[in-house]
C-alpha cells in the first residue's frame, strides 16, 4: 500500500504556528497526506515547547510531534511527554532524559507509522552516540511498525549524510532538521530510504533562521548581547512528501514541499527536476 508522509522543518514562534492553523489542513487534503510529522522544538517563542502549543499542533493537524536540542526549554511540556505517545526527544541524549524515544501512529490505511529522532554530536551540546542509538532503536520500531521515519537534529551537513548511508535498508524516510535552511539534495538511496539534508523552517523567511535582522546583525558585528526576537515576514512552511510503500518498506518518491502564508501559494518541488543526470544513474 502506498502511504503519503508530510515531514514540516522546524516550526519558529507564532507565525510558524499560524500557517501550520491555516494551510495545514488544505494541504492535507489536497496532497492525499496520511501522517503528518513535524519538528516543534522552537515553536514556543523560538526556543521549546509548551503544553497549549502541542495541543494546538496536534488540532491543526499534526500526527507526530518531534523535539530536538530545545527540548526542555519549556519545563512544562515534561508532563505531556511522559504521557502522550505522539511527541518524542532524541534517543541518544540520556536514558534518564524526560519522554519517550519513538511514537506509533496507525493511519487510516492500516499500515503503521514510526517515528523517532536522533540528534548530531558536530557543533552540538554532547550526546551519546546517534549511530548506536539508530542501532538500538531500530530493530524496536521494527517489531512495532511498517514504515520507519527518522528526524535526524544535527548541525553538520556530514554527519547528516553519513547518517543517511547508515540508515540505508534499516528506515524508510530520514529528513534534517536544526538548521532551519531547506537544502536541495533530496533522493532515494539504493535500498529505499529517502533522504534530505535539512527540510527547513516553517516560519519567517525574511529573517536570520527566524529572528528579526536587525539585531541579529548587531551581535554579529558588536559581539554583544542582543535579544533576537521573531521575525513576522515571508511566512512559509517548509518540508517534504514522501510517498512510501508499505509492504516494501521502500520510499517511491520524495518531493520538497514549499507553502506560502502571503501569497497562497504552493510549490512541489519534485526530486528529479532539475538534477544532472549522474546523480539520477547514482542514486
Amino acid at each position: 500500500m502506498k502511504l503519503n508522509i508530510l515531514c514540516i522543518g522546524d516550526i519558529v514562534g507564532k507565525p510558524g504556528r499560524r500557517i501550520i492553523a491555516e494551510r495545514l489542513k488544505t494541504l492535507i487534503k489536497e496532497q492525499e497526506i496520511d501522517c503528518v510529522i513535524a519538528n516543534a522544538e522552537n515553536a514556543a517563542g523560538g526556543s521549546g515547547l509548551t503544553p497549549q502549543i502541542y495541543e494546538k499542533l496536534i488540532n491543526s493537524g499534526v500526527n507526530v510531534i518531534t523535539l530536538g536540542d530545545h527540548t526542555y526549554r519549556k519545563r512544562d511540556i515534561i508532563p505531556v511527554m511522559e504521557k502522550s505517545d505522539n511527541i518524542v526527544r532524541p534517543v541518544n541524549m540520556s536514558d534518564k532524559a524526560a519522554g519517550k524515544n519513538f511514537a506509533i501512529y496507525k493511519t487510516s490505511k492500516g499500515p503503521t507509522i514510526g517515528v523517532t529522532a536522533l540528534i548530531g554530536r558536530l557543533f552540538m551540546k554532547p550526546a551519546d552516540c546517534p549511530y548506536a542509538a539508530a542501532e538500538r532503536i531500530i530493530p524496536q520500531l521494527q517489531q512495532k511498525a511498517d514504515i520507519i521515519v527518522v528526524d535526524f537534529h544535527a548541525e553538520a551537513t556530514s554527519e547528516k549524510i553519513a547518517m543517511g548511508y547508515h540508515l540505508d535498508g534499516k528506515a524508510s524516510v530520514c529528513f534534517g532538521t536544526h538548521t532551519h535552511v531547506v537544502t536541495a539534495d533530496e533522493k532515494i538511496f539504493p535500498n529505499g530510504l529517502a533522504y534530505i539534508t535539512d527540510i527547513g523552517m516553517t516560519g519567517p523567511h525574511d529573517s536570520v533562521l527566524g529572528r528579526s535582522v536587525e539585531n541579529v546583525l548587531k551581535s554579529f558585528k558588536t559581539q554583544m548581547p542582543f535579544p533576537y526576537e521573531i521575525a513576522s515576514r515571508d511566512i512559509r512552511m517548509n518540508g517534504i512528501i514522501v510517498t512510501v510503500d508499505s509492504n516494501t518498506k521502500k520510499a517511491e518518491k520524495i518531493n520538497r514541499v514549499c507553502v506560502s502564508a502571503e501569497s497562497d501559494d504552493t510549490s512541489i518541488y519534485d526530486s528529479d527536476d532539475g538534477r544532472p543526470e549522474y546523480l539520477n544513474n547514482y542514486f
